[in-house]
């Protein structure tokens, strides 16, 4: 991700690349997506799945996913208030992205 204003700016003004990776370019958020390609997820479950992973920092990269459209949150009724997470259209138009890093990472890492 892109950390100032200013390279924001300069970089991603032109380039559909670096807005897509300031958007998902770090692998926690693209986990995420890859994830939710699947089948929507409560935040518990996603924690299970990154167990390496802060809860801060998994909580910090789905909103930011949220807060750019490619991912919506789903309330779920209950006991105790809990909140599914699934992609939104945009997120979903993600896929051949995550298939194209799969198949890459197979045949070269």
């Amino acid at each position: 991700m892109l950390r100032t204003p200013r390279q924001k700016r300069n970089l991603c003004r032109s380039c559909p690349i670096a807005r897509v990776a300031d958007i998902a370019g770090d692998s926690v958020s693209i986990l995420i997506l890859r994830d939710l390609l699947k089948k929507q997820q409560g935040f518990t479950d996603l924690e299970l799945l990154y167990q390496g992973i802060s809860s801060r920092t998994l909580a910090s990269k789905l909103k930011s996913l949220e807060k750019n459209g490619l991912v919506t949150r789903i309330p779920k009724v209950g006991f105790y208030p809990r909140v599914n997470y699934r992609l939104t259209k945009k997120g979903a138009a993600f896929d051949p992205v995550i298939s194209a890093m799969r198949r890459y990472g197979n045949r070269y890492l």
